[in-house]
């Protein structure tokens, strides 16, 4: 026996569609590449999202056509996530820090049909046009009046030009929800790039899931500032979650500095903002020296890598922020895990509050994951045992586009890469990259941990731990540090800083000051380069 209900599929055009209807007058606000700041509403946004959907249907694209964009976080590329994915076409967004020749390599392999670019790539644009051979049509993201007379680009039209004669409304076509509707390349970090390729019910979902109030807990009542790119997985779905709650959205365009994002909270009374460490660290940095607090600003969701403790602790005693901690993979839209207490925490004291939040969290409805050993039997969840993190749900890929790469499911279960821990309350705590774990005389350390304690250190600005070759003990530990600006610490002061933190045979054999640790495309450190770098390096005597 079925249900009686309605058969209606998950599709991404309902999610503008009911921000339209029950939140027209709440506002999208951007910073733009210009400088200025933009201001419109969800109205505004829905109305536009469907003049881009008939002028992909004025070009002829077929249905799941692709149409790429080089842009940063603003209403434009927001329109283009709905006015995109909404007409039947997939919205795919390349990250504009990786380098030219994998721009390049990537919008071929997607065989991406339009381009449309902030003007701050235009640069890029122009080094990579003619080795594009699938773009019919490249689209500058600004006003008329901001095109360059002689581009070198053929053809180039601005957004305004290019939406301007079509009609604000139109008739979002119905289809399979299970069709593709957005696709986000890895990182790559060896080899060429492969793309997860999400649908329109796997997004949907994704938007309930990170809605929730153990999750991202948005709401109407909510000004919203993602700083995670919207090139950066969809920025972690909060362009769908945003409107199927109706909350404010601030975009910060390219400007993400400290003292930038600091203004746009302040000025937009933004109460949750979701970034990477990185960008937190410079706001950080940026406040404490003139002494300014934050009038409204009551979360934030920090994910890409690991959060360290420093930094909650800053948040939370000194501006009166939560840090909700989340972990997740392209290959999971992205959101797997989200750190928020349970009732029966509550009452603990502040140190062993803190032991939960540096976790990074429980699974979100959707998400089942499990750790196993290397023969692939499950291990148990008691907070101690290691094993590799693998994961299953309705979001998570079951292959890659166009087949790249070997088969990623093991008896259906998607390999994180990730080394980690579950304790008895479910929550998951990263301990390494499986590529990253060092194994010293047959006991894994965390490189995690060794950089945490580093970074709590009032001299050190970043810290990136890796293993070295050891004629003993196979690998040992060292840790390569930038130091802030104007700080001194010695190699035996940080030595002597880990007593007392850490196990003994924990504390890493040396440290290495460096005046920059390699950063990827999508804001974590490079480990690979590092080792590269300190390829000569040599143990102490």
């Amino acid at each position: 026996m079925l249900g009686l209900m309605q058969d209606q599929p998950l599709l991404i055009s309902n999610l503008i569609d009911f921000a339209e209807r029950h939140h027209a007058d709440v506002e999208i606000v951007s910073r733009r590449v210009e400088g200025d700041i933009h201001r419109y509403t969800y109205k505004d946004a829905a109305q536009r999202s469907r003049q881009v959907a008939h002028a992909l249907d004025a070009m002829a694209l077929e249905f799941s056509d692709r149409v790429a964009t080089l842009a940063w976080n603003g209403y434009r590329h927001f329109e283009l996530y709905y006015g995109v994915s909404g007409s039947g076409r997939v919205l795919h967004t390349i990250n504009p820090r990786l380098h030219p020749d994998q721009v390049a390599w990537i919008a071929n392999h997607a065989e991406d049909q339009v381009l449309c670019f902030d003007m701050s790539f235009l640069p890029l644009v122009q080094a990579v046009h003619s080795q594009c051979k699938t773009i019919r049509q490249f689209v500058a993201l600004c006003d008329a009046d901001k095109l360059p007379a002689d581009s070198g680009i053929p053809g180039l039209i601005t957004y305004e030009a290019w939406i301007a004669p079509h009609p604000k409304t139109y008739r979002w076509p119905t289809f399979d929800e299970n069709s593709a509707s957005s696709m986000c390349y890895t990182s790559g970090t060896t080899g060429h790039p492969k793309a997860a390729l999400y649908s329109h019910r796997s997004t949907t979902l994704h938007a309930y899931a990170a809605a929730l109030p153990d999750v991202m807990s948005l709401s109407a009542g909510d000004s919203v500032l993602p700083v995670v790119p919207m090139f950066h997985v969809n920025a972690w779905g909060i362009p769908y979650s945003a409107s199927l709650t109706g909350a404010k959205l601030v975009f910060p365009g390219p400007a993400l500095d400290g003292k930038s994002i600091y203004e746009l909270i302040e000025a937009e009374q933004v109460t949750y903002a979701a970034g990477v460490p990185t960008v937190w660290q410079m706001l950080l940095t940026h406040m404490k020296p003139a002494g300014l607090h934050f009038s409204s600003l009551k979360r934030t969701v920090i994910g890409g890598s690991a959060c360290p403790p420093a930094m909650i602790t800053a948040f939370n005693d000194d501006y009166g922020v939560e840090v909700l901690h989340a972990w997740g993979m392209t290959e999971m839209s992205p959101l797997g895990t989200l750190c928020s207490l349970k009732n029966k925490h509550q009452g603990l004291p502040a140190a062993e509050k803190m032991k939960i939040r540096l976790k990074q969290g429980r699974a979100i409805f959707g998400v089942d994951m499990k750790i196993v050993d290397e023969h692939g039997a499950e291990l148990p969840w008691d907070g101690k045992t290691y094993g590799d993190l693998l994961v299953k749900g309705p979001w998570i890929v079951k292959d890659y586009y166009k087949g790249e790469g070997a088969a990623p499911l093991v008896d259906g279960w998607f390999p994180t890469g990730d080394v980690a821990t579950i304790d008895a309350d479910g929550y998951m705590q990263i301990t390494d990259r499986s590529k990253d774990v060092i194994k010293s005389g047959g006991e894994w350390i965390s490189s995690i941990d060794i950089e945490n304690i580093a970074v709590a250190h009032p001299a050190v600005a970043m810290a990136a731990c890796i293993g070295v070759a050891h004629p003993k003990w196979d690998e040992r530990p060292i840790i390569a540090v930038v130091k802030k600006p104007g700080a001194e610490v010695s190699r035996e002061e940080l030595l002597r800083f880990y007593e007392g933190k850490t196990a003994k045979w924990q504390i890493p054999d040396d440290v290495v000051f460096v005046d920059a640790i390699p950063i990827g495309a999508t804001g974590k450190m490079l480990k690979t380069r590092l080792r590269e770098v300190l390829k000569d390096y040599e143990l102490p005597a």
